[in-house]
């Protein structure tokens, strides 16, 4: 009998750079498809003068027409520059850089967290980035690379790394152990839309404090064991073929000679810790005293413009939040340099800087996949698709005639849906907040609370879409410490990566905010679920 042979489809595993340009088409020629059948919406808006409703008509807007085509061939190397991702990894990768090569970076591994019990690094490291999100988003390009790092130099899978931190800043984004910025982000679409239902509505900064803290503490929980129990052993080990491994080598060593070498070594490398313990010290102090108000030649780093401290430094004009990731970045710089000093491991500025620039050489495929990203996302952004559908979804929730926990996971859940494409969190809490707040407190759930369930939804699904911009870091530094570069992973295998700690951490929030909501604690000083 002859034997049939059976036809396999040939499995396509495009670079993710290319998938990306596929997308960016994708997008144009739907912005066309959906412009010609006129896809538009109608959201509302709170004035926040009048406290009156104002209907706003946003529409699809065709970019395969003369003027939506003028638009992504005049504005790539603007979206490029602009795009945030990119300035902020290259002033991290600078520090960075310097701390790894005078050698800070491997002793400080090595003496400090190698001790450090895995599971209680990797509760760290989430800890931190969650914490992160109180300035923007600037846990991604300073955490990424530096964990990937780190993880490198302790001899386990820098893959692991960059997983980690990247759920740890996405999946608990809008939460941390402070008030930052996105109080002040927040606050005034919800309190304007809390004044169509009562109009004297006073909702402070820290109404959301002790939520937030706690949810801090339990995602960061909850995330180490995802990481450490389901993604870490699916992950594997991380181990490079040694080309001579095969070649046995001998050689005569003294063992005197040795142990003299190996004491002399210690040494210079505490005495370089020593130094950049010190320096650091002093650089965070600098710090701190930039952002205190009223003393002597202080608050070089609040915009004094605004009257309230949080404000001033939390602030859409705020210069320590504009300028946080070149201070993280300095304080890196600076406290490598000290090291080499005191370790003796500088022996010229130029070999430093040429070993530093070293670091960028093999970047360049992340370069160019934060290229296509930005165009992307601002062809994305510019083609509405994903602000019509987020007030579709806005519209359709407030037809939802719900109430107490069903009201509360429904609103969650298309909050999070919204956020696959429409990835800014002001931007969506303009559109929903007017929708939200006043069913909410004609639940009897306080305006306060709503804006919890906005952190919440958010959280949700913040590192499972791609028009995430940050995303490309994620993507980029996979592939950096990829083995097999002839076989990258592709956006499908670096989601796949984050999938159990999305669908786990998902229940985590749900459970999280109808337990607080059933048990009526506290969500900030003074300040409950319930009005």
């Amino acid at each position: 009998m002859l034997e049939k042979k059976k036809l396999k489809l040939k499995k396509f595993n495009f670079n993710p750079t290319t998938t990306i340009l596929l997308m960016t088409l994708a997008v144009i020629i739907l912005s066309a498809i959906l412009s010609m059948f006129e896809m538009q919406a109608t959201y509302n808006v709170v004035n926040s003068n009048t406290i009156e409703l104002e209907p706003t008509l946003v529409a699809v807007e065709n970019l395969l027409s003369f003027d939506g085509m003028k638009f992504i061939i005049s504005n790539a190397t603007k979206n490029f520059i602009s795009f945030a991702p990119l300035g902020m990894l290259l002033i991290a990768l600078i520090g960075i850089s310097i701390a790894e090569k005078t050698g800070f970076i491997e002793t400080f591994s090595k003496k400090v967290l190698r001790k450090i019990p895995k599971e209680l690094l990797t509760f760290i490291i989430i800890f931190i980035a969650t914490c992160s999100s109180l300035i923007n988003e600037i846990g991604y390009a300073i955490l990424i690379p530096l964990v990937a790092l780190i993880y490198f130099i302790n001899e386990r899978n820098p893959i692991l790394g960059i997983i980690t931190a990247f759920c740890g800043v996405s999946f608990g984004y809008g939460v941390s152990i402070f008030i930052g910025t996105m109080e002040v982000s927040l606050l005034e679409y919800t309190k304007t839309a809390a004044k169509l239902i009562h109009e004297n509505a006073h909702i402070p900064l820290s109404s959301n404090l002790i939520f937030i803290i706690a949810a801090t503490v339990i995602l960061s929980i909850v995330g180490t064991i995802i990481i450490e129990k389901i993604i870490a052993p699916k992950i594997g080990k991380y181990k490079k073929e040694d080309e001579n491994a095969k070649t046995e080598q001998y050689k005569i060593v003294d063992i005197e000679i040795d142990e003299q070498a190996k004491i002399e070594q210690e040494k210079k490398e505490n005495n370089g810790l020593k130094y950049a313990i010190i320096t650091a010290i002093i650089v965070i102090l600098i710090f701190i005293y930039s952002i205190i108000p009223n003393l002597p030649y202080s608050g070089m780093l609040l915009d004094m413009t605004k009257k309230t401290y949080l404000n001033q430094l939390f602030g859409e004009n705020s210069y320590f939040q504009d300028s946080f990731t070149y201070l993280m970045s300095l304080l890196l710089l600076l406290t490598g340099i000290a090291y080499g000093f005191g370790a003796n491991s500088i022996k010229s500025d130029h070999k430093l800087i040429t070993n530093a620039g070293e670091s960028f050489s093999n970047l360049g495929s992340v370069f160019m996949l934060m290229f296509v990203s930005s165009q992307f996302i601002a062809i994305f952004k510019r083609s509405n698709i994903g602000t019509v559908i987020t007030a579709w979804l806005a519209n359709l929730l407030g037809m939802i005639e719900f109430t107490g926990i069903p009201l509360i996971i429904v609103t969650m859940i298309f909050i999070g849906l919204a956020n696959f494409v429409l990835t800014g969190t002001s931007s969506k809490w303009l559109i929903f907040a007017p929708v939200v707040v006043p069913m909410f407190m004609q639940s009897n759930i306080s305006p306060e609370f709503a804006q919890i369930i906005m952190r919440a939804g958010d959280s949700l699904t913040t590192g499972y879409t791609p028009l995430l911009a940050n995303f490309a870091i994620y993507l980029g530094y996979l592939n950096v410490y990829n083995l097999n570069k002839n076989k990258p992973y592709t956006i499908r295998k670096a989601l796949s990566f984050v999938t159990p700690y999305f669908l786990i951490i998902s229940i985590t929030w749900i459970l999280l905010v109808i337990g607080w909501y059933i048990t009526g604690l506290p969500i900030g000083p003074g300040v409950y679920p319930t009005i």
